[in-house]
This record gives structure tokens, sequence and C-alpha cells, in this order.
């Protein structure tokens, strides 16, 4: 079964897991650190530069005006230079009676451009001021103190503000996403063909019938897809022409045997020959059970295919079956367990675990339930002698027998089947005293 993965330290647990996560990373975080070095030049530096220009024209404009009416304070030059202002600067000037200006504390929230022209005009200008900004688009106001007059200045915004900052933004902003996308949909269609060939390849594992799945994507894509279904291909035949050859064996070998059976029958039966004969057919026999557990071996779980199946009606008749043969056995399982199965495969599996089990024990416990969301857990225990651990592993290779006699194949053909299935089988010492086996399928 897929082993679920380890915690990843530091920094690592934040980066995506999936390939399409990791491919939009690479391709948008070099976007995003361009767009903030973008930021940083034009905002930071060229708008910076620009918008100090600006308001140091607009602040020695006024520091003109207010060292002319300094020196023309009558009401004719004030008019004068009103309209010299208006005419020639765009500047709309007023001279109004004393008050108190208060000053802007927000100096840390200013933008670039208010930043620059409360520099400027305490440069040019030199005098306590306070500035208006009020909303595009309305003027700036600027308030500057006289001898015993307040000058008040409107400013049109446009001699302030090159570009409105939000469209630059919008702009930075309306790029990203437009890359993005498109980064997002290209990288989507590479990676779902990386998709489907993983999940036909496990599906393949688990012994499901999986169609050939359709080359899509970059070449190297296409290249393993093509590669895979070539590779299931060669693995399908190679499995047919196995199970067909081991079954054409079997008949063969069936076929004298039959004939050696009807033979003995037809021996005349007396105190001489019955114990030979009784000896052949024993050894006829076994051989029998030989052929029929080479052609389950090789047959596998290759003839049937994985559907939704309710595991609890398949655990009732293995220990309905192991009943009648006389063996002592309980069955704990829940309602109903629905998951992918080949019935007739698992029923094989769990009948050998079951066999095995009371051929050694005088009890046997079959339990099954739902592990996890994608686990099932089959466990099947016995107060038998057991196996030793370091022998636990040997039983499951082909023909290894030990002391427990048989075709050394139940175990092999379990682990064969439930490992097709994408599971696995474990031993272990029992809660009852002898061995027990359990079995771990998905269950999606």
């Amino acid at each position: 079964m897929t082993q679920p993965p380890r915690p990843r330290p530091g920094l690592r647990r934040l980066l995506p897991r999936s390939l399409l996560g990791r491919s939009l990373l690479i391709i948008l975080l070099p976007l995003v650190l361009l767009q903030a070095v973008v930021w940083q030049i034009f905002y930071r530096s060229h708008l910076d530069i620009l918008s100090r220009r600006l308001s140091m024209a607009i602040a020695g404009e006024i520091g003109a005006i207010v060292e002319l009416l300094e020196r023309f304070p009558s009401p004719e030059d004030r008019d004068w230079i009103s309209k010299g202002a208006w005419d020639r600067s765009d500047l709309k000037i007023t001279v109004l009676p004393p008050a108190t200006l208060q000053p802007d504390r927000r100096r840390f929230l200013l933008r670039v451009e208010q930043r620059s022209l409360n520099t400027a005009l305490r440069e040019r200008v030199g005098r306590p001021f306070h500035v208006s900004w009020g909303n595009d688009p309305d003027p700036v106001i600027v308030e500057v103190r006289l001898t015993d007059q307040i000058l008040r200045v409107e400013v049109p915004r446009k001699r302030l503000f090159t570009l409105p900052i939000y469209l630059f933004v919008v702009f930075l902003v309306g790029t990203a996403v437009v890359l993005g996308g498109i980064a997002v949909l290209f990288m989507h269609r590479q990676v779902r063909g990386i998709k489907r060939l993983a999940t036909a390849a496990e599906a393949f594992g688990r012994g499901r019938e999986t169609p050939p799945i359709r080359p899509e994507g970059a070449i190297e894509v296409r290249q393993a897809a093509a590669a895979f279904n070539e590779m299931q291909a060669r693995v399908q035949l190679f499995l047919r022409q196995r199970t067909e050859m081991l079954a054409g064996v079997s008949h063969d070998l069936r076929t004298p045997l039959t004939r050696i059976r009807l033979s003995l029958e037809m021996l005349p039966q007396d105190a001489s020959t019955a114990a030979d004969i009784a000896d052949i057919t024993a050894d006829l026999e076994e051989m029998d059970r030989m052929i029929a557990g080479y052609l389950d071996f090789v047959r596998g779980v290759g003839q049937e295919t994985a559907v939704m199946t309710d595991l609890v009606p398949v655990l009732h008749w293995v220990a309905s079956q192991a009943r009648r043969a006389g063996a002592s056995i309980t069955l704990t399982a829940p309602a109903s367990l629905d998951l992918p199965l080949r019935p007739e495969a698992m029923r094989r599996a769990i009948t050998n675990l079951v066999d095995n089990a009371r051929r050694h024990a005088r009890h046997v416990q079959i339990s099954a339930w739902q592990d996890s969301p994608e686990t099932v857990a089959i466990l099947v225990e016995d107060d038998g002698p057991g196996i030793p651990p370091d022998r636990r592993e040997d039983v499951f290779r082909p023909f290894e027998t030990g002391a427990q006699g048989g075709t050394g194949l139940g175990l092999t053909i379990v682990r064969d089947i439930v490992r097709a299935h994408g599971g696995d089988v474990t031993l272990a010492d029992s809660l009852l005293g002898g061995l027990s086996a359990r079995i771990s399928l998905p269950a999606v």
C-alpha cells in the first residue's frame, strides 16, 4: 500500500507537494519578484525623483509669490501678482486674515507626492504652512503664513501627480493575474497527462483492468504514457500465456492420473495388494492437490475483475466452510465493508489462511474492521504453536513448507492475491497464544 509521506522539517512543509503547485511556484515566484523589483525601481526611484522635481517647481513658485506679496503689499500689487500666478502657473492665490495653521502629523502615512511637496515647501518657502490634499480632482490647497496674513494657494492636482498610483497597481496586478492564469492553464494541461499516467499505474498495480491511456502533454510525458501502455500490454500477454500454459499442463497431467485411478479401481482387492493400492491412491491425491495448488498460484488473480464488493458475506462463507470441515471458529465483523475486490480470489486467500490455522490450532478467530478511511483490515488468529519470528517471512516463499507439510504455496498465494489488490499481509504473535495474519486492503 502507498505509505503516507513523512512530515517535512522547517520551510519544506510550506512548499506545495503536487507537481502542478511546484511548477506554478517556479513560474509565479520569479514573476512576483520581478514585479517587486519593478515597483521598487519605478515607484521608489523614478517616481520619487519625478515627484521631487514637480514639488520643487511648485514650492519655488509659491516661494516667489510669498516674496512678491511681502515686498509689494498694496491691493493693486496683489491683484497683478494674483493675475500673473494664474496666467503663468495655473495657481489661484487668495490672501486671508490671520489664522492658526494646523501642522500635518501624518508623516509616516504620506504618499510619495505628499512627502515630496512638504519637503520642498520647507526648503523653498521656509515659513509655516499647511497642505490640504482633498480628493481627486479637487486642487491641492497650500496655506502659508505671511507676516500678518495667510496666503492660500490652490494648486492643480495634475501639476503634482504624473500617474495615479492605483493605475500602476492595477497594471502590476493585472499583468500578474493574466500571466498567472496562462501559466495555470498551460501547466494544468501538462500535469493532466502525468496524473492520468499515475492513476493508471496505481490501478494496474492493484490488478484492476485499465484501458490504454491516451498520450498527451509534453514529448516526455507522451513517451512515458506510450511506454506504460506497451508495458501493460506485455505484462497482460505474459500473464495470459502463463495461465494458459499451466492450465494446459494441469489438464495433461490430470488425464494420466485419471487413467491410473481407473486402473487401480479395476485391480483385484486382496490382502496382499490392499496396502499398496492405498499408498498409490494417497500419492495420487497428493499429486492432484499439488497440481491444483500450482494452478492457483500461477493463475493468481488474472482471471477476475475487481468490483465493489461487500467483504462481510465473503468472510461468513469462509467461516461456514471451516465449520463444516470441523473447525472451531468465530467471526467478528461490522454489518458491511464495501471495497474493490476480486471476490473469488479474496475468498481463496482468506480460506488459505483459515485452513492453515485450523490445521494447527483448536480455535480460529476472524476479525474485520475499517482501519482508516483508506484501509480495511482483516485479522486471522489462532491458538496454535505459531511460527518463530525469524521464519515468518520465509513461509511466504514458494514451496517453503517447513513443518506444516503441503505444497508450500498456501501463504504464497495469499500474499500474491493481497498484493495484487494493492495491500499486504503480515504475520505476528496472536493474543490467543498462536499466530495472527493481518491483511490490509485499500478501501478505495
